[in-house]
This record gives C-alpha cells, structure tokens and sequence, in this order.
C-alpha cells in the first residue's frame, strides 16, 4: 500500500520493488490536487519529480545499490534551496528566485535516493509562530482548519498531516518545527546545534537555527536525522562528532529520570495543557521512570527577553543581501509587517550596539540559559514540558506581538542552550468543534538525541 501504516515496511516494499517509485510520487501528487488548494500548503511543485521516479525505478531494476532513502517522497520550507524549485522563503521579497545550488542537506537526500517533490508555504522568511505571515496566504492545519498549525514552518507539519509526502523537512529556530509538530499532531525534531549543516538554508537567525524532520512516526525521523546530520566543509558550525543509526535507539533501554522544569510549570496558561502534562508524568512514573524537578534559575525567565534582541539583529544582519542589485528585491519594501518588525528592530539593536545595550546583553544571557541546562543534565537523562503555553488559536484571533511570541517559551530555550528536542503526539482536546492535537516535547543534552529518540519512543504507540 502506498500510504502503509507502518512506515518500515514501505521502505522494504519500495527497495524490493513490491511498490515502485513513480506510484509513490504520483500518490502524493494525486493528493496534492485534490487538497493543496484548500490548504495552502505547496508553493511550487518539482516538475522533475514523476522523472526521477522512473529513474529510480530504472535503478532498482538494474540491481544497483539503493540508497537509505530509495523511492521516499518529501518535501521542503521554501527557505532551503534545491536546484530547478524556487527558495522564496514566502515572500514576494524572493517571488522571483530560482536556487542555484542544492542545500547540504538536500543533496545527502538526493545522495540517499529520495525524491524532492515541492517547496512548501512558511512564515516569510521564518518570522512568526502560527502560519499567518507568509506573503502567499494562510497555511490551514489538516487537523483543525479553523485553528493555527503553528509556525514557522507551517507548510511542512501541514504536508504531513495532509498526507502529501512521506517526510518534510522544515527549520527550527525557536519552535518552528516543534510549534507546528504538536498543532498538527505529528513528529518533530530539532537536532543539536552543528548537528546539521545549515549551508543553504536561508537564516532567520544564523546562531539558532537548525534543520531538522517532521514526520508522522518516530522511524521515519530517525532514518532522516541518520542521513543529514554530520560534518560538512561547507559550514564551520558543524560538529565532527560520528552520527550515531537513530533508528537503533526507538526503544528504551533503561527506566530514565526525567526533569520537569519548576519555571515551566508557573507560565502553563490552559487546564487542557495542565491536565495532559500532569497525566504524562503519572505515567512515566507507572512505567518506572523517575520525574524529577529541576530548576532553571532566574534566567530562564529572561528567554523570550534574550531570543527577540538576536534574532532581530542576526536577521537584520543576515537580509543586507537582498537589495535589488544582487538577489531578488528590496526586502524593506517588499516583505511584510512581522519580517519588517524585526528588520527595523535589528537596525535600531545594531545602532545601539555601541555600548553593548542588547545584543551583547542577550549574549550573555544564551550563556547562561546554557549553563542551567548543562547543570540540570548532571541530575537528569532528559527534560520533559508541554510545547506551548496554551492552544493554538483560532484564525483572525488578534494577538499582540507579545501574546505570538510567548507560543515559544517553551521551545525558545533549546535553540538558545544548543541542544536538541522532539515532538511527539500526546492526545486531543475537545474544543467547541475542533480536535486540537496535543504534542509532548523532550530536551535532551547537546548531541544527545540518542537518548532523546529513546525518551520520545516511550510515547508512541507500538
């Protein structure tokens, strides 16, 4: 079956040939006819898709080795560049370029025998939690239309939930991939800082973002993980550390002890958010972990505080180069109000940088958010924590910037500390007609997503 339950055995179905490349491929476009347009997920379809099937299927048939990802179909933010798709990253700033070049990531995906099909709707330019801003309208969460499917990358956790590939790929760089995750009810993983190379990813902010899986199982996350991380001489920020099977580390090997974050507890808003985190520790504890509670410190506290000042500046650092001359428009007169927001608060950030007011400040805060986190690992495996504060809200729900940003204060610290978090699905809240999804997020220490796949394992089900 092309849409198999288990995603293991499709794998061995497109290897052995039992299910060819081209009927995956045209799956998902069928798929992508009959609901793209409802959903606003897909900005740009591959034209070369149904092509590289056949092909693939040629290689199969000839025997030759096939590659870890032989036949899979997935699909990317329109913030990664891949040859012949255009890298818009949503915005009318970038309506008009084509990338040149395929991301690191990407290529190891194409080296591994996996087929790009589309480049999806997001935030432009990554900036937003709900997947509202893109310049090429609304994504709509599959599971509940009505309500946000979380941002900034919207499209890809949307691609999922609506069945139009096997795995997306988004970018994470303060809950972008675990925000949507959980709205939407499927997997997500944000790696280690320097885990993946970030060589062809458009930054939102260059010292936080990371590139990493959205699925609908822990395997398939796993088995994409295992084929993008690693060095790459391409980017200085990646570490040489040998990347460990993930799919070797889907059950739990020990009975963990497992901190929950006394801070994170004080700004949970919603009882529905409440009662699922407290009924997941109860059953931690039935199936013999320890939960433990661990602290933070007063700079915790300071999170969403020290996130904004860099991103804004790393932004507006990072956008100089899209001034008409060079690479697509002026981004000041074509982007829109929440891309603006934080172009304009960069500049005024970077012109008071003189005496060190917020850049450095925020700096110095990352550190030690960044040594809480070093510390508490010394007690604890792992740290367990609701995504977000409360519910995705309905579109149209006005919202200061404030009341958007604190979506992340669960999620911001991890970029933040560097180390790496995943989303699993937990349950579904009843609200007026809406089933919202419900995520549960585990942090794990830098480079430690061995133990973060064992931890996320002990939430779904066999």
């Amino acid at each position: 079956m092309v849409n198999s339950s288990n995603f293991r055995e499709k794998c061995l179905d497109l290897q052995r040939g039992k299910l060819s490349c081209e009927e995956n491929v045209r799956y998902f476009l069928s798929n992508l006819e009959k609901s793209n347009e409802k959903y606003n997920i897909v900005l740009e379809l591959n034209k070369a898709a149904v092509d590289r099937a056949k092909t693939l299927d040629k290689k199969r048939a000839a025997k030759e080795k096939l590659g870890h990802l032989f036949g899979l179909v997935i699909c990317i933010k329109s913030n990664i560049t891949a040859i012949g798709l255009g890298a818009t990253c949503a915005s009318k700033t970038l309506e008009n370029f084509t990338s040149s070049y395929n991301a690191d990531c990407v290529q190891k995906l194409l080296d591994e025998d996996a087929i790009i099909i589309a480049s999806l709707n997001c935030d432009e330019f990554a900036s937003g939690s709900g997947g509202e801003n893109s310049a090429y309208g609304k994504t709509l969460n599959p599971k509940c239309p009505d309500r946000i499917p979380g941002g900034s990358s919207s499209g890809p956790a949307a691609a999922i939930a609506a069945d139009f590939c096997d795995i997306a790929l988004g970018t994470d760089t303060g809950g972008s991939i675990r925000n949507p995750a959980s709205h939407c009810g499927i997997v997500g993983i944000k790696p280690s800082y320097g885990r993946v190379s970030r060589h062809g990813l458009i930054d939102l902010a260059m010292s936080l973002d990371q590139v990493g899986p959205l699925t609908d199982n822990l395997y398939a996350s796993a088995l994409l993980l295992s084929v993008i991380a690693g060095p790459s001489p391409n980017d200085a920020t990646t570490l040489p550390d040998k990347v460990p099977d993930y799919t070797e580390h889907l059950s739990a090997k020990k009975n963990f002890v497992i901190g929950r974050v006394k801070e994170f507890d004080e700004l949970i808003h919603d009882k529905e958010i409440k009662s699922m985190f407290e009924s997941t520790c109860k059953e931690l504890k039935e199936k013999g972990h320890t939960i433990q509670e661990v602290s933070l410190g007063e700079s915790i506290k300071l999170a969403i505080q020290a996130y904004y000042p860099l991103v804004y500046t790393e932004f507006f650092s990072g956008t100089r180069k899209f001034d008409s001359i060079k690479y697509g428009k002026v981004i000041e007169d074509t982007t829109g109000n929440e891309a603006l927001r934080r172009i304009l608060g960069g500049k005024e950030i970077s012109r008071s940088e003189y005496d060190g007011a917020y850049y450095k400040k925020a700096l110095a805060t990352k550190e030690l958010i960044s040594q809480a986190f070093d510390k508490v690992f010394t007690q604890v495996d792992c740290i367990i924590s609701p995504v977000t504060p409360k519910l995705p809200h309905i579109f149209g729900t006005k919202l200061t910037p404030e009341e958007e940003y604190a979506y992340d204060a669960f999620t911001i610290p991890a970029n933040l500390a560097g180390i790496c978090a995943g989303v699993v699905p937990k349950e579904k809240v009843k609200l007026e007609n809406d089933e919202v999804p419900l995520g549960i997020q585990v942090m794990a220490n830098k480079l430690k997503e061995d133990i973060l796949f064992e931890v996320l394992s002990l939430f779904e089900e066999k």
